[in-house]
């Protein structure tokens, strides 16, 4: 039996990236994933193609988390989703890992960029918890993607670290508040990752630097950050909660 078989699943942000790599493992591991994006509805059909390629179920969900109210929306157009599967719509498994970097300092940041980041790293996420928690099924799970720029210091990161931080302790903080209703809530931290959020993880000769700061030798792909995920997701991850979890490969150590 698979995993997570029976089990329905959002990840945000999964027409590329971190997020395809994530929707598609779950995926694999049984659950019926809800592709979320924004804009780019080619690359989330891809992503729905990917899953169902191999054997698996899912369906697309569009919403703009840069918006104020994309979160109610994103709420609003899933539990519609969840209605057609489940009577009554439960959600068992919530991905946050929709997000965005502007590599600047911070004499560079307008408070358009600051807001902006603000709203997609952390302020949505932190909604759309809000707004799923009333059909969050009791002994869910909720992931949240922060990162390990929430340990390091990088200069050209003075919003997107601090958004973050502020996802992996608001973590900590559900996993009490959600503990009696056996709720998980952790964070994951990938590492330096090959994905268009990270061009300069992307580029063999900007990455050479970047591979010697990782204990084991190379750079992540997205199929390295979603096992990680979905054992986490999984029936064997229930008894980790409120943690950290690190996947780095061993980034500056």
């Amino acid at each position: 039996m698979k995993l997570l078989a029976d089990r329905i699943a959002l990840v945000t942000g999964a027409s590329r990236g971190i997020g395809r790599a994530i929707a598609v493992r779950l995926a694999q591991d049984g659950a019926v994933v809800g592709v979320h994006y924004r804009l780019r509805d080619d690359e989330a059909r891809q992503t729905l193609e990917l899953i169902r390629a191999q054997g698996g179920d899912g369906f697309l969900v569009a919403a703009d988390l840069a918006d104020p109210t994309g979160a109610s929306q994103l709420a609003e157009a899933l539990i519609d989703k969840l209605r057609e599967r489940r009577d009554p719509p439960l959600l068992d498994i919530l991905v946050n890992n929709a997000g965005i970097d502007d590599r600047k300092t911070i004499e560079q940041v307008s408070e358009a960029d600051f807001d902006r980041m603000l709203q997609i790293n952390f302020k949505s996420p932190f909604f759309l918890i809000q707004k799923l928690l009333p059909v969050m099924a009791d002994g869910g799970r909720i992931i949240n993607i922060s990162s390990i720029a929430a340990r390091l210091s990088f200069p050209t990161m003075p919003v997107y670290a601090p958004t973050k931080a502020a996802l992996s302790t608001l973590s900590r903080v559900l996993a009490a508040h959600l503990g009696s209703r056996g709720i998980t809530v952790n964070a994951v931290l990938p590492g330096a990752t090959s994905t268009d959020l990270n061009p300069a993880a992307s580029d063999p000769e900007r990455s050479s630097a970047i591979r010697d700061t990782v204990a084991l030798g190379r750079i992540a792909e997205p199929g390295d950050i979603a096992p990680v995920v979905a054992f986490l997701a999984s029936r064997e991850g229930g008894w980790i909660t409120g943690e950290t979890i690190e996947a780095s490969g061993g980034q500056r150590l």
